[in-house]
């Protein structure tokens, strides 16, 4: 008998009943919804039709009180790293950053050198990895995908642009819109719809990498809901009538709902934000004006959410979708801005009549009192720390191990995401070193326990979670939370809330519990110190500094030359009309 192939036979069978055993790593799609509210989800309690959300949400853990940042890029910049935005470069968005601020530690207005991205964990760990969509965390060449971990992307490097005309800016505050596609500038087509497109270049960058027996982390971010919000016809029709009866009811019936599915404790006291109008004292053109924003605002959600499920029909027709974990969220709440200052510019470049409104070359936006339904039941919305700016539907699907349709309470931060895609794919966080040089470590915490049911806190009663943005802070403590929001929408005060019995911040607890009153505030100012915080500057306004920006950072060098030689000529011709005068006294 041959010893040595019987032992050879004998290790060959045992491997492949071990390599049989080990379950294959997960691929992970990561999905970003922009400027989302916490009810505009179906599975949250909204009525825009999400079916294929919603089927992730039944399949895997809906987060009631998970929260990011109240702006996209610094939402972005701790998903991505898993660090805290004043510690990753991201202290504010670059629009909206003092000028004062600008290029100061941690307010660079994009990622810094010393973290790494949670994509090139993965990829140095044997993922393919691909992105597709908005990026907005830096258009330096360091800063571009293929740098930052991305063997495959096309992004765009701004805020946001126009659904229909992807070179068309929805604000005059750059010189363009910033297109990339492999780290080299992007060659765009002249029209698109940015969900469908965003799509179809996720499946593509997929497919081209499908023979390479790697597990994917692939990462959509869309522009759906951003301004200007516009959607396909076929879509805004079908919600005709649908918000005949306002704002104020539909935040009722959202808040309902919401109590109805666990997501929120019954009878969630209801605050009425003091920029919301009053729907019966509107005339009925303007009703009428009113709800087509509404239906825009829904059609253009639901279209993201279709295109979400040709992504998800892909993956099942290529037997990838069985061994994907799905992360779906929102970058913060719904945004509420007029853009008044910027109505001269946009009168030029966009119509916004009635019957025009979501279509090519139309620009309308939700406005604050839509907001307040879309954010129901909390109170705030986008750029502010109220809990309707920064708490965003947040569901994960397909962990191994979870039980299907639950609903998660348990306080979570979107820095626990990237360790969380690590701890799936068997990967250690670097902690403050990684390939020999000094990084920031991950702030967050993996949610694999709470998603498997081994425990049912996220993060210690004792931990203090802080946050800053634009001058809006807030603390988190178990259930409390400490919050000041700057005027208009606040009043630049301390308060405090118990977020398990009124999330929708609603009964200041700070004469009740003075002493966590006190204790929290000593808590922020730790955390401020530590993160490197700016206060802002007195009388800072975020609207008028955008506009202040847009003059410094954008008109003033892109114009400075044609005005310069137009001042000249100008001088130059008067004194050739002083000289003809002079010669004619003569």
């Amino acid at each position: 008998m041959n010893y040595r192939a019987l032992v050879l036979a004998i290790g060959l069978t045992a491997g492949i009943t071990a390599l049989a055993a080990t379950p294959a790593r997960p691929n992970i799609m990561v999905l970003v919804a922009d400027d989302w509210g916490f009810t505009d989800v179906g599975a949250f309690g909204g009525e825009i039709a999400t079916p294929n959300i919603d089927a992730l949400a039944r399949q895997g853990v809906r987060f009631s009180n998970f929260h990011v940042a109240a702006s996209c890029a610094p939402t972005r910049s701790m998903l991505l790293t898993g660090v805290d935005n004043h510690r990753n470069g991201v202290g504010n968005l670059t629009e909206t950053m003092p000028q004062a601020h600008l290029g100061k530690p941690g307010y660079l207005g994009s990622l810094n050198t010393r973290v790494v991205t949670v994509a090139t964990l993965l990829q140095d760990n044997g993922y393919r990895t691909a992105i597709a969509g908005k990026w907005n965390v830096g258009t330096e060449p360091y800063n571009l995908p293929n740098r930052r971990g991305f063997d495959r992307s096309l992004i765009q490097g701004d805020t946001g642009s126009d659904n229909w005309e992807p070179n068309q800016r929805y604000l005059p505050h750059t010189d363009r819109v910033h297109w990339f596609e492999d780290g080299q500038p992007a060659v765009m087509p002249q029209t698109y719809y940015s969900s469908e497109f965003f799509v179809d270049k996720a499946i593509g960058y997929l497919r081209d990498g499908a023979g390479s027996g790697k597990p994917f982390f692939a990462y959509v971010g869309f522009q759906a809901n951003h301004v200007p919000l516009q959607a396909p016809r076929a879509f805004i029709d079908k919600y005709k009538g649908r918000y005949k009866d306002g704002w104020t009811a539909l935040r009722q019936a959202r808040r309902d709902k919401a109590a109805e599915l666990g997501l929120m404790p019954k009878a969630t006291p209801l605050a009425t934000m003091t920029s919301t109008q009053s729907w019966d004292a509107l005339s009925a053109g303007d009703k009428q004006y009113q709800e087509r924003r509404m239906e825009v605002y829904a059609a253009m959600a639901e279209a993201m959410d279709f295109h979400v499920g040709r992504l998800i029909a892909h993956l099942k027709q290529s037997d990838e979708y069985d061994n994907t974990v799905f992360v779906f969220l929102s970058d913060n709440g719904p945004e509420a801005s007029d853009y008044a200052d910027a109505q001269p510019w946009l009168w030029t470049q966009y119509t916004q009549a009635l019957d025009k409104l979501g279509d090519k070359g139309a620009y309308t936006i939700m406005g604050p009192s839509w907001a307040s339904a879309a954010a129901s039941p909390l109170s705030g919305y986008k750029f502010y720390a109220g809990e309707g700016g920064i708490r965003t539907p947040l569901i994960i699907a397909g962990v191994p191990g979870s039980t299907p349709n639950q609903v998660q309470a348990s306080l979570t931060h979107v820095t626990d995401i990237a360790p969380t895609l690590l701890d799936l794919a068997g990967i250690t966080p670097p902690g403050n070193r990684y390939k020999g040089a000094p990084i920031e470590s991950m702030a967050g915490r993996s949610l694999l326990p709470l998603l498997k049911g081994e425990t049912q806190q996220a993060h210690p009663a004792d931990e203090a979670i802080g946050y800053e943005l634009a001058g809006n802070l807030a603390l988190f403590k178990g259930d409390l939370k400490l919050v000041q929001n700057m005027v208009p929408v606040g009043d630049g005060q301390w308060h405090l809330y118990d977020l398990r019995t009124d999330p929708g911040e609603t009964q200041d607890l700070q004469q009740r519990l003075p002493m966590q009153f006190a204790s929290m505030q000593r808590d922020y100012a730790a955390y401020a110190q530590l993160h490197g915080v700016l206060p802002m500057p007195e009388g800072y306004n975020p609207t008028r500094q955008v506009l202040i920006n847009s003059v410094v950072n954008y008109w003033i060098p892109a114009y400075r030359k044609p005005v310069l030689i137009g001042l000249a000529v100008l001088i130059a011709g008067l004194g050739l009309l002083q000289r003809r005068r002079r010669n004619r006294r003569r």
